[in-house]
């Protein structure tokens, strides 16, 4: 396409080139647009109407797919993974529209046409991945090529498949081995396809004792075969694997191709290893697919190529069962497809090719001598210097285990221990797969779970790297995520335990085992109304552990929180997240109980305040009510007349007594303002309770954040001086507490009065203490104060 488009001599193929020229350019730039002008986009072209009669151009039509295409963008985030389309994409997408417009040509030149196309695609093919005198099916469904390989394998071994149909399978029911690490639903994909009941798969265990735990067993397949056999069944066709789905692992296929001879069964190898077919050096363990019946290949993916159909390469000289089977066909337009992919490997020629395969080689041998040097990482490959996928997991040793083999428990240890290490080994890979595919969104990275090894994370850039553009420094950035996500996960692992014995250990709490949680752990606090045999909403503890999570979030800490169901629950707790080495668990667990204790009575406090100043107010009117009849007692009938009451008080005026009432919300009874009146200060009343405070609550350093554990060493000097500090600063507070007590319950001090001894040390304590405050801030102390409130209920008439 560098080339211009006026040498072309034919117009149309002219005017299709620069119409896809400029129809990519457009739906390309949309991608760069601003949200100010994603603002501005035209919500009609999102609302299905009627056809328009008069029309539409070629741009509008463009801009109602751009629309579509990207006008989600506001609601939903855009995938970080965006195909890499370059000029070799676009002569992909070209082909699909040359494929339309060569349906136009009449036959004899569209039949030349189109098996000039077959030939060519199918001879490169077979010589790129050194497949001798093969026969290539083209297919977009990479599962229907096989699919098609089991019709003409039935075809092959029922000679009277094709008159008697079923009747012949009835009789003798074939039998298709699948490997246990084959991609799951491919045996009920080629039932379905082929008519023929579950039972006809055989699913062949891979090896459980001696090599990998992703290679079928090729002893146990023989015997499985053998078995068949006696039993009447006809083993028809064995699906090995060059690269399986998960880890990449090859099958033995010499020995498979040696056993299926044996037997007479068709053997089909797939995998994403046959690309390296292509290059230079070749293991022999792929070396062996080029002596297999058929393989499926999928060079979209490898190359980078859009929209280009996967490919089955096979040999089989009967061109009839082929045809029957559906391998080849007559028609025309079946042999086009092959046109996108006929463009693209001219395009990109023989090195190109090679290249891209090779660049994914290195880039995965890249990142295995990278995680050797990395503690914690197990790296679960067969063949470290051939393997184009890698798989790694984080590990942590277990007690008297051996550190290579993490699945392998210690002797002495409780399954149920090892389970329990078995799960948060997994969910912390799962965040930290979570973690780098956002970090380093190029490197294609999945997570996934092997029934064996447990969680891991995958790496496969024969599938990815063309795509996304991989290059050795996202390689490098990748190595380097993992190493600095290390030791949050070596920490939280270890802190978990000592999180949930300090958690049981503490009353109130309740430690809830989440396997999928990949923080420190889960504690749900128990207030005294819980009912926990009762998984029902709890709206009480909804409150309170809404509150506690606002308190937590409010410290500002390196730890998150977070509030969510229980599993299997209703019940809210509190999620704690990932956590560093310098986390102080007992003061975080401390911290939880007392914040969720002081939540639960303040609740309860302005829970009871309403019925208890409802009774204090009837229990005042009760009390005005007799004072009022004293007070009619003691200045009589004739003065409450309004006339007589006022010469009676002028001829003899009453001298009646200050009386009031205040009411004591924290002991919550009525009390006499006569020590108000009297001694011009507010009664003592009952002392409030202290809030509740943990034993361990320790004083904090300028700038250090909660739950760090104290500094050793240097910091011993400072610290006996801060405990120093504190005492002086509790002897002042006592003394003045005595003070005020009984400043309380004595008139006031009047000028010329000799200062008492206790005043002379109270005020010397306080000039010091003023100074120590002045010098470390940070041993500042809050004041006790006295929580009581007094309101005057009633006065005089």
């Amino acid at each position: 396409m560098d080339a211009p488009l006026e040498k072309i001599a034919d117009p149309t193929l002219a005017e299709m080139g620069k119409n896809l020229k400029e129809a990519m350019k457009m739906l390309e730039d949309s991608q760069r647009r601003t949200e100010e002008e994603n603002g501005k986009k035209l919500l009609s072209g999102d609302i299905p109407g009627p056809l328009q009669g008069s029309g539409q151009d070629m741009v509008s039509i463009l801009q109602l797919v751009q629309n579509l295409m990207h006008g989600d963008e506001d609601e939903e985030p855009q995938s970080t993974r965006i195909q890499n389309i370059g000029e070799q994409g676009h002569i992909a997408l070209l082909g699909h529209s040359l494929g339309a417009y060569i349906s136009t040509l009449d036959k004899e030149k569209l039949r030349k046409l189109t098996t000039r196309i077959l030939s060519d695609t199918t001879l490169w093919l077979c010589r790129i991945f050194r497949y001798e005198n093969g026969c290539a099916y083209f297919h977009e469904e990479e599962r229907e090529g096989l699919a098609k390989i089991c019709r003409l394998a039935i075809h092959s071994r029922y000679e009277d498949f094709v008159v008697d149909g079923f009747n012949v399978l009835y009789n003798k029911t074939p039998v298709i081995y699948l490997s246990a690490a084959a991609r799951p639903g491919l045996g009920q994909y080629l039932c379905n396809q082929l008519g023929l009941p579950f039972p006809c798969l055989c699913r062949v265990p891979c090896n459980t004792m001696f090599g990998s735990q992703h290679q079928m067993d090729v002893a146990f397949l023989e015997k499985l075969i053998k078995d068949d056999i006696e039993r009447g069944k006809l083993p028809l066709l064995l699906v090995a694997n060059a690269g399986t789905a998960a880890v990449g692992h090859t099958d033995k296929i010499g020995r498979l191709k040696e056993l299926c001879e044996q037997y007479g069964i068709w053997l089909h190898v797939k995998g994403v290893n046959l690309a390296t077919l292509a290059l230079g050096y070749v293991s022999s363990s792929v070396l062996a697919a080029t002596k297999c019946d058929s393989m499926t290949l999928t060079p979209g993916p490898w190359l980078g190529l859009p929209a280009v159909p996967a490919v089955t390469l096979y040999k089989h000289d009967d061109p009839a069962l082929t045809l029957v089977a559906g391998l080849t066909s007559n028609k025309p337009t079946d042999k086009l497809r092959a046109l996108p992919l006929w463009l693209s490997l001219q395009y990109l020629g023989l090195d190109g090719i090679v290249e891209r395969i090779k660049h994914a080689c290195q880039l995965s041998q890249r990142l295995q001598e990278s995680l050797k040097k990395v503690n914690h990482v197990k790296i679960l490959v067969e063949d470290e210097l051939s393997s184009p996928v890698v798989v790694f997991r984080f590990f942590q040793e277990l007690p008297g285990s051996d550190p290579g083999l993490n699945a392998i428990p210690a002797p002495n240890m409780a399954p149920s221990a090892v389970s329990q290490e078995r799960h948060s080994c997994d969910s912390l890979n799962r965040w930290l797969g979570e973690q780098l595919k956002q970090l380093v969104p190029a490197s294609g990275l999945t997570v996934m779970d092997l029934e064996v090894e447990g969680t891991c994370v995958r790496f496969s850039p024969l599938t990815t790297a063309a795509v996304l553009g991989t290059r050795g420094e996202d390689v490098d950035q990748l190595v380097a995520c993992i190493q600095s996500q290390l030791p949050v996960l070596t920490c939280t692992l270890q802190l978990r335990e000592e999180f949930k014995q300090e958690v049981m250990g503490t009353a109130g709490l309740l430690y809830v085992d989440d396997p999928n949680w990949p923080g420190i752990g889960v504690v749900r606090y128990e207030h005294a109304n819980d009912d926990k045999s009762s998984l029902k909403s709890d709206p009480e503890g909804e409150k309170i552990h809404a509150g506690l999570l606002k308190k937590l979030n409010e410290l500002e800490s390196d730890l998150t929180f977070k509030m969510g169901p229980e599993y299997k629950s209703m019940k809210s707790c509190i999620y704690i997240g990932m956590a560093s080495d310098d986390i102080d668990v007992s003061e975080l667990v401390e911290t939880i109980a007392v914040t969720a204790r002081e939540i639960e009575e303040n609740s309860r406090l302005l829970e009871n305040m309403t019925e208890v100043v409802r009774k204090g107010i009837q229990e005042a009117q009760v009390q005005l009510q007799k004072a009022n009849e004293e007070r009619l007692l003691e200045e009589g009938v004739l003065r409450q007349i309004p006339v007589v009451g006022s010469v009676l008080n002028w001829f003899s005026p009453v001298q009646a007594s200050q009386k009031g009432r205040t009411f004591n919300l924290t002991a919550g009874s009525l009390e006499s303002t006569e020590h108000t009146y009297v001694y011009k200060v507010q009664g003592s009343g009952v002392t409030p309770p202290q809030t509740p405070s943990g034993a361990r609550t320790k004083q904090r350093l300028p700038g250090q954040k909660p739950f760090k554990r104290s500094l050793r060493g240097s910091d011993a000097v400072s610290e006996t001086s801060s405990v120093s500090h504190i005492e002086d600063l509790e002897k002042i507070e006592h003394l003045s507490g005595g003070q005020d007590a009984s400043e309380a319950n004595s008139p006031e001090w009047h000028p010329g009065v000799p200062t008492p001894p206790e005043a002379e040390q109270t005020g010397a304590l306080q000039d010091r203490a003023q100074r120590l405050e002045d010098d470390c801030p940070q041993m500042r102390k809050p004041r006790s104060t006295d929580l009581r409130f007094t309101q005057p209920v009633n006065s005089h008439l």
